[in-house]
């Protein structure tokens, strides 16, 4: 997995909204109330602010939601605190719940998280059981590697599984936002998922004139795709799923989630499909 390097001006920024809001904020990113209001809201919420996050940060867990909304232990230790609080244990028994959870091993899937899939890149079908969301980024060798596991994947289960597309552009790739933006330019034409293949296949050439050429040979419309790649047009909606995939717990590519559960071991497709046929059962 290639992992994500902040811009230095992102992190600044990122990191001294944190250090004067954290304590401020009543709703951390990716912490899903469950219904607690009022005073048991109050109560987890003191939690977060007063127990520490155990991934190494030395931060508290509401400090470490706000700050990097990315994490994934403070992520299902505050899930633990919403749901200890929810059943009624006192603060002692919830703090017994964080060391228990601090000291078990990394679970194969994490708990599920909301991820909006409207408009993104679809294949499979429609009523397929099982959906997952790839986080991904068209200069990342191991991205490439996973498209033909995950080709493989849909081949053993076609009826059982779909397969949303997620930008996730890394920072140290310096290519990759620009192939982001052309894959969108080509969605608008309904060709995703050509450009999609053709990049990935031609692994690393993701220059100018190569991803021109597979403009060409999928027939799309060049004026329309080169005034859509050339203005930015979707650039802002690359950075939204960047956005969205920060707070679902993506730091690096590719990442996967089945039916909102983020998947936390090697992507090679028999293991992927026992997986995912023990999550239908």
């Amino acid at each position: 997995m290639t992992f994500r390097k902040l811009s230095i001006p992102f992190l600044f920024a990122a990191l001294c909204l944190g250090q004067a809001t954290w304590q401020a904020v009543t709703d951390p990113p990716g912490v899903d109330w469950n219904g607690l209001t009022g005073a048991r809201k109050q109560s987890a919420l003191r939690i977060l602010q007063t127990e520490e996050c155990t991934c190494g940060c030395s931060m508290k867990l509401a400090e470490c939601r706000v700050k990097d909304p990315s994490c994934g232990v403070s992520r299902k230790l505050a899930a633990t605190v919403v749901k200890a609080t929810a059943a009624g244990k006192d603060t002692a028994g919830i703090r017994a719940d964080l060391e228990r959870i601090a000291n078990e091993p990394p679970a194969v899937l994490d708990d599920p998280v909301k991820i909006n899939v409207a408009g993104d890149p679809m294949l499979g079908p429609a009523n397929a059981r099982i959906t997952i969301v790839e986080f991904s980024d068209f200069q990342c060798p191991y991205c490439s590697k996973a498209v033909l596991q995950l080709k493989e994947v849909m081949r053993q289960m076609p009826n059982e599984v779909k397969v949303y597309y997620k930008q996730f552009p890394l920072d140290i790739h310096s290519e990759a936002e620009s192939a982001a933006e052309a894959a969108l330019a080509a969605q608008a034409q309904g060709k995703f998922w050509e450009l999609h293949d053709l990049m990935y296949a031609g692994f690393p050439d993701l220059s100018r004139a190569r991803i021109l050429g597979y403009a060409k040979q999928i027939n799309l419309n060049i004026p329309k795709f080169t005034a859509d790649w050339d203005s930015h047009k979707f650039k802002a909606r690359v950075e939204a799923e960047e956005q969205e995939g920060i707070v679902a717990g993506v730091s690096g590519t590719p990442s996967f989630y089945f039916n909102g559960r983020k998947y936390n071991g090697a992507f090679d497709a028999a293991t992927v499909v026992a997986i995912l046929r023990k999550e239908i059962k």
